[in-house]
């Protein structure tokens, strides 16, 4: 029960120092420059945009099939083997082709048992009619789903970052499925377009003489998004968008307009310079998505490894297509499916519910609590309003997002604080009827409590941490807050409102306890 200079100095510094942090949350910043941690408001409460996107599930395995299909004439051409008529069956998910010859069918199948780009158990072989089939295998297929969730996320976080927007939420659903919860921003429009759009880029050739819209052999008919000029690009791809090492928008001050600035790495720097140096006078189309988004021509070598697009760009166009360069092209395309708005005025009805709960919660745990201990229970009322400081102190401190869930998980900590106040008064007032003198009774009453309230706190700050490491959105609010106001919960119960019964022992000097 003895509390040294420094060892109450240590708690009252602890608490001042946590009124001190929640001060920006109700004031503004004396300067910009000044570092001002406030507590952001989730989508609940701030109002605000939720799409659900699903990844393309049909496009990611054409993809794979078509790279499938690469990886065979590879393996086929090494071998010297022959093949012809490469078919693509989107529907059942296979790729099939037939041998030069009936001679070589049987070594042309077993060659394309194991390829170099794919794992054993991605695709299973077979002959059919003549013709070799490999088909996607269903299980890789969904391990390969995953992968390119967990790989979209991280895309979809850069270009939303990118985009100026503030605490995001976005976390994955199920196998093929992402949210993101938008707080602030009411239209999505400009953020689903972001998120819409592959972004894969290309660098390749204009087929030469053929002005008409009809493809030759290696080329495709691609529209050209400014003139919608269908144009015959060819289909080998000469310098790879993935090789870009930066993109941002600029304002052209020769011609007016906006223009998209890129660099290169190493290597795309060298294809680059290669492709431009040999094709001076030809046309060179930078292809986004299948379409074209500039195709201008060749005039000089291009050896510094940067570039810029022309295109009828704004200042906001321009600064979209650079951040979907910068952050990188999607695996697969991915689709809105889900979108709701939450507009302010019912996020300000959450927050008026959400603070009228608080308060009233607040107020009859306090009226409890004084009516039941008296000055005890006026000590341990104070260290309920310290733990609610401190809680929005730590929330403040590490800028987290408060949401509805997390205002609830709030009201269940002043709870529990309760609970561990109540252990300790209810001890003492055991230790008084057994006729222990009064500091014999509050010694022994807050050692039995002591251990209780440190086994309660401990299992469920054990359970709510493992609801926050496998929970999402708004489960992990609540459990955020009841985690840290466990913490505070501890430290005010055990530290503050025994500092509080112990000063108050020490000035008065009682015979008897307020129990």
């Amino acid at each position: 029960m003895y509390y040294n200079r420094l060892k109450m100095m240590g708690v009252l510094a602890v608490c001042l120092i946590g009124a001190l942090l929640c001060v920006p949350n109700f004031i503004k910043a004396p300067s910009s420059t000044m570092p001002w941690r406030q507590i952001h408001l989730g989508l609940d409460l701030r109002g605000g945009s939720y799409l659900l996107l699903r990844l393309d599930r049909e496009s990611l395995a054409a993809d794979r099939l078509q790279t499938l299909e690469d990886g065979v004439k590879q393996v086929l051409l090494a071998k010297g083997l022959g093949y012809h008529d490469f078919q693509i069956d989107r529907a059942t998910k296979t790729l099939s082709f037939a041998a030069r010859d009936a001679t070589e069918s049987a070594s042309a199948r077993e060659a394309v048992k194991t390829l170099p780009s794919a794992a054993p158990d991605e695709y299973a072989v077979s002959e059919k009619a003549d013709r070799i089939v490999l088909t996607l295998n269903e299980a890789a297929l969904t391990r390969r789903t995953r992968d390119a969730i967990t790989q979209s996320i991280e895309i979809v976080r850069r270009r939303i970052d990118g985009t100026g927007a503030i605490d995001p939420e976005i976390t994955r659903e199920g196998d093929d499925r992402i949210v993101v919860e938008l707080p602030g921003i009411s239209d999505p429009e400009r953020i689903k377009k972001l998120l819409g759009t592959t972004a894969k880029m290309s660098f390749r050739l204009l087929a030469p003489g053929v002005p008409g819209p009809v493809a030759p052999p290696g080329a495709s008919i691609l529209t050209d998004i400014s003139s919608h000029e269908p144009l015959a690009v060819l289909d080998h791809v000469e310098v790879d968008g993935a090789d870009l090492t930066n993109a941002a928008p600029q304002q052209d001050t020769q011609r007016g307009g906006w223009v998209v600035t890129f660099s290169f790495d190493r290597a795309g720097a060298q294809a680059f310079a290669a492709t431009t140096r040999a094709n001076v006078g030809r046309r060179f189309a930078i292809v986004l998505d299948n379409q074209v988004i500039s195709a201008p021509v060749i005039e000089t070598p291009i050896t510094g490894g940067s570039g810029q697009i022309e295109g009828n760009f704004t200042a906001q166009s321009a600064t979209d297509l650079a951040v979907m360069l910068r952050a990188g092209a999607l695996p697969a395309p991915l689709a809105v499916i889900e979108q709701r708005e939450i507009g302010p005025s019912l996020g300000a009805d959450s927050i008026r519910a959400g603070a009228i709960s608080l308060l009233v919660g607040l107020v009859l745990v306090i009226v409890f609590m004084a009516l039941f201990y008296g000055r005890f229970g006026l000590y341990a009322n104070i260290a309920l309003v310290a733990n609610l400081v401190l809680m929005v102190a730590i929330l403040s401190l590490f800028e987290a997002t408060l949401t509805l869930p997390g205002m609830a998980g709030m009201l269940l900590t002043l709870g529990m604080a309760v609970d561990a106040n109540i252990l300790i008064n209810e001890r003492i007032r055991e230790e008084v009827g057994k006729g222990r003198t009064a500091l014999a009774a509050m010694q022994t009453g807050f050692e039995r409590a002591t251990s209780t309230i440190v086994d309660s706190n401990a299992t469920a700050f054990l359970a709510h941490v493992m609801l926050f490491v496998f929970g999402t959105g708004p489960v992990r609010g609540f459990a955020l807050t009841i985690t840290i106001g466990i913490v505070t919960t501890l430290f005010t119960t055990l530290m503050l409102s025994r500092l509080l019964m112990v000063r108050w022992y020490a000035l008065t000097r009682p015979t008897e306890l307020p129990v």
